[in-house]
């Protein structure tokens, strides 16, 4: 199969971040032509202008539509663009200069219809999204494979980073209302359909995640809120493993209890853990600070996820409710 490679990218309100982005396209030592596909997703704060500075460098096509989320952004995108293989990317990406070459040499080896790539910190990242960025990707806390280089069962890509072929694509009718959780709720379908994924660690991106600590907590705890309705739509999905962050903090707060009542034995396994979490920190990040922080990110991602999980599970199962109905902000209205 000759590939022809095009680039989805929702943008919203974020012109500077684009402009990044689009720098690091330019500076793809990829020796073929490839598109970039920018869709501005409603935004109040146009990117039109920065876009425009790039026309002479990159094949760029440029969308404005009104707002209705960044899974039918990418759909419009990709029903838009003129390659046979769109690469999906977060507007907050950067991409190494050999991330193409990279993606084609994998695919044509082993060519799979749809392919992840994991996410890393710049060195130019600021310490909290170096935490941030530590906690998301470890499998030491509920980041598990995103970082990782082998996958568990079949590798589920992530849209930020997440390559699919047209054919992919137009049968599986691209990504759901749902958000977040539109992308392995995409993947799940793929798989359905009898197509293969795969993790290919060389095509990684630098994932800035720019985002503070109250939005840090929001966004975990959305992933924990839609992971029960992804168990509700496709249960051969189900794991018990996505019960951890939940267990976890409940029994942290039974511990606290019995310490104060004077047993102290749990406690120190609480300790030992993120004791172990700090080291790991400190040999990958080489950063002590970040090797704090990354303690705070573990802790909030841990609690943000495992009540968001308790809190869908409670409802979806004793609720004659649809989704859609009991969490209408996890839904775009597709316009």
């Amino acid at each position: 199969m000759n590939l022809s490679f095009s680039f989805i990218i929702p943008v919203y309100n974020r012109p500077n971040e684009i402009k990044e982005l689009l720098d690091s396209l330019r500076l793809q030592t990829y020796d073929q032509s490839f598109e970039v596909v920018i869709v501005e997703d409603g935004s109040t704060i146009s990117s039109e202008e920065v876009i425009g500075e790039y026309v002479d460098y990159l094949s760029i096509s440029y969308y404005k539509k009104a707002n209705s989320g960044p899974g039918d952004s990418r759909n419009y995108g990709m029903a838009k663009a003129k390659g046979n293989y769109f690469i999906v990317l977060d507007s907050d990406c950067i991409l190494p200069p050999q991330y193409l070459k990279e993606a084609e040499k994998s695919l044509k080896d082993d060519f799979v219809h749809c392919y992840g790539g994991p996410d890393a910190a710049h060195e130019s990242f600021s310490t909290v999204q170096k935490a941030i960025n530590y906690a998301m990707t470890s499998f030491l806390t509920t980041g598990g494979i995103r970082g990782g280089k082998r996958a568990v069962d079949q590798f589920q890509p992530r849209s930020f980073n997440m390559g699919i072929s047209k054919e992919a694509f137009e049968n599986v009718g691209g990504y759901g209302n749902i958000h977040p959780g539109e992308d392995p709720d995409l993947t799940i379908r793929i798989w359905n359909k009898g197509y293969r994924t795969k993790l290919i660690s060389e095509a990684f991106v630098y994932h800035k995640r720019r985002i503070d600590w109250n939005k840090f907590y929001i966004q975990v705890n959305k992933f924990g809120m839609v992971r029960p309705i992804l168990n509700k739509w496709h249960p051969e999905t189900k794991k018990v493993t996505y019960w951890f962050p939940t267990v976890f903090c409940l029994g942290f707060i039974i511990v606290l209890i019995l310490v104060f009542l004077g047993f102290k034995v749990l406690w120190f396994m609480y300790c030992t853990y993120f004791l172990v979490l700090f080291i790991d920190a400190l040999l990958k990040t080489r950063n002590i600070k970040v090797s704090f922080l990354a303690l705070l990110a573990t802790a909030i991602q841990f609690f943000g996820y495992g009540y968001g999980f308790l809190k869908s599970t409670l409802y979806i199962n004793f609720s004659n409710k649809e989704p859609e109905e009991i969490f209408p902000k996890l839904f775009f209205r597709v316009k």
